[in-house]
């Protein structure tokens, strides 16, 4: 999916609190802001989005964060003049870098020589897809550790290799997971597997947590129940969860496509195991 670039330059525009957001970025996974792009019509839900810190303030300029682009371009009321209408799209910030710690422009400039980040301005210029690889390795090189050992670093999985899941915040909030999970225990609760049990301390207290009502559904003023919205589910069973379908499979539907599928909550069931079975079925049949 094409990649485009957003200015932020803090003495112009853009009146969030950026150490705020960063925060929640690193607690919820996302922050959903919506960003001038000029007169760029052609971006697209998808598309990549790198945000480079411009202007001459004290932290100096360079690449700061990513996002992923979740509208379409659309004209609203400029929020310094709304008499006067701009152009732009919703972004879901995913990665964001403290200020300090961005990618200077020297080393874009070097490992990215396609891109003119000297002389760029504004937001919504597309990146020649070619600069792509080049700028996903120098990112993975310097963005923030991710918390759980199975994530990707948001901007650096090729194109085709993943599919976006949308997940809502509350899948992420501390509070709300230790909640769940001194309820419902840190074993999968649909195939009972236990990180702890399988790899010992490396594995103590680790568990995805699953939100079972779709965050379509939810609207602002929602208010999260953590032992009835949320269970914690393996990284097999989540990807399922979700796998081909709008509204996220329960864990009920798990359970049965794991028994239809000849296997045991917790259990692996191998070919002798698997002929046992079948001869039990054959002497049940001849009765």
């Amino acid at each position: 999916m094409a990649a485009i670039i957003l200015g932020w330059n803090p003495r112009l525009g853009n009146d969030w609190n950026y150490e705020a957001v960063t925060e929640q970025v690193a607690e919820t996974g996302q922050f959903l802001e919506r960003w001038n792009v000029g007169q760029h019509r052609k971006i697209q839900p998808g598309n990549q989005a790198w945000l480079l810190l411009q202007g001459g303030g004290p932290h100096g300029r360079g690449l700061i964060g990513h996002g992923v682009v979740m509208s379409e371009s659309y004209e609203a009321p400029q929020r310094t003049e709304r008499k006067s209408m701009a152009r732009y799209v919703s972004v879901a910030f995913d990665a964001l870098l403290p200020l300090g710690g961005q990618i200077p422009l020297s080393v874009l400039s070097r490992e990215v020589p396609d891109v003119a980040w000297n002389t760029f301005r504004g937001s919504g210029r597309f990146i020649p897809p070619e600069s792509e690889p080049g700028l996903q390795h120098v990112w993975r090189e310097h963005s923030p550790a991710v918390s759980e050992p199975c994530q990707i670093v948001p901007g650096t999985y090729p194109e085709g290799a993943v599919s976006r899941i949308e997940t809502n915040r509350y899948e992420r909030d501390p509070e709300a997971r230790r909640i769940c999970l001194a309820f419902h225990g840190t074993s999968c609760a649909a195939c009972t597997f236990s990180f702890e049990v399988s790899y010992g301390d490396i594995g103590k207290d680790f568990i995805h947590i699953h939100h079972v009502v779709p965050v379509s559904q939810l609207g602002s003023d929602y208010r999260l129940d953590p032992i009835a919205d949320l269970v914690p589910l393996c990284a097999n069973c989540h990807a399922m969860a979700h796998r081909g379908v709008g509204t996220p499979r329960t864990v009920a539907e798990l359970r049965r496509a794991i028994a239809a599928a000849g296997h045991l909550p917790g259990q692996i069931v191998d070919d002798r195991a698997l002929a046992a079975q079948d001869a039990a079925h054959r002497i049940l049949e001849q009765r």
